[in-house]
């Protein structure tokens, strides 16, 4: 019989306590205790309660086929960079390569060869050669290893995001050589607010937070036997690093992009001045498993 809150948390954990999975047990019993300490501890009200539940509806309602509105507010919390600190880097005991997935990859990105192009349409901005080098914690570079790249115009769009742009604009899906290297050419990305006509705006507005985060390219690589790895290389010099809003930049992941005003020796008609940008990305061991995209 429930007289009192406290008996509603007591009534609700004994319900949860014969979950019959035991992982699915644990979490189930440790979100009560702590759902129903901190309704406790803030004594969150009627009125604040049904707010609370239209924003988790709004959250459903406003993610689609090209945005995903929960990954996007996962981020603007810190949770999706906490999960993955935690379950990278030997549980987090030291650095990793690891970084957020994004709401922006798709599967099915174009394949392409070492050396070539991911621009597809024209975009204007100062090119880039990238070469990113894939290697186990051994040391030993990994062989044929897929990796897909894809990242933001200079002015801070995803295709997905911009009719100018071509389909599959500064995307492709690459191949490591016998060196674990990849190389293509691109344009330097640039910082870009989130999306913010959502939840996730709503909340940023009330903490008087910008929405910008700082450059990146990212790389998801896949090879049987390692952990896949989904990263992003920010732009060491980004006036959005100390602030990315969300909180997905790590020293680990921070990148020098080298600005060169002498002629490309390998792409001779790489318009100048042009950015290199030679990165080293680390795959653990274990299972070979792509996310599910956040975007069709």
């Amino acid at each position: 019989m429930i007289r009192t809150p406290e008996d509603v948390t007591r009534c609700v954990l004994e319900v949860m306590e014969k979950t019959a999975d035991p992982r699915l047990r644990e979490i189930l019993v440790a979100l009560i205790t702590h759902l129903h300490g901190f309704l406790r501890e803030v004594k969150l009200t009627e009125v604040e309660y049904r707010a609370a539940t239209a924003l988790l509806a709004q959250l459903g309602q406003q993610t689609t086929d090209t945005h995903n509105e929960v990954v996007l507010i996962g981020g603007s919390l810190g949770v999706s960079q906490l999960i993955c600190l935690m379950n990278n880097g030997d549980l987090g005991a030291h650095e990793t390569s690891q970084n957020l997935l994004g709401p922006f990859w798709r599967l099915h990105q174009p394949p392409a060869e070492n050396g070539s192009s991911i621009v597809r349409s024209a975009t204007p901005g100062p090119e880039l050669d990238a070469r990113l080098t894939v290697l186990g914690t051994d040391g030993a570079p990994i062989v044929d290893a897929e990796v897909d790249v894809w990242h933001s115009s200079p002015v801070g769009y995803y295709e997905n995001q911009d009719p100018d742009q071509a389909f599959m604009n500064l995307r492709g899906k690459f191949k490591t050589d016998a060196k674990g290297q990849i190389r293509f050419r691109s344009v330097k990305p640039g910082p870009y607010p989130i999306p913010t006509n959502g939840v996730v705006g709503q909340l940023l507005q009330a903490q008087g937070r910008h929405p910008y985060r700082p450059a990146h390219v990212h790389a998801l690589v896949y090879k049987e036997g390692y952990k896949t790895l989904t990263s992003q290389i920010y732009v060491r010099d980004d006036p959005y690093c100390d602030t990315d809003v969300q909180f997905g930049i790590t020293e680990a992941l921070t990148a020098d992009y080298v600005l060169h005003d002498t002629p490309n020796a390998t792409f001779p008609d790489m318009a100048r001045p042009w950015y290199s940008l030679d990165f080293t990305l680390i795959l653990e061991a274990g299972q070979a498993q792509l996310p599910r995209p956040p975007i069709k």
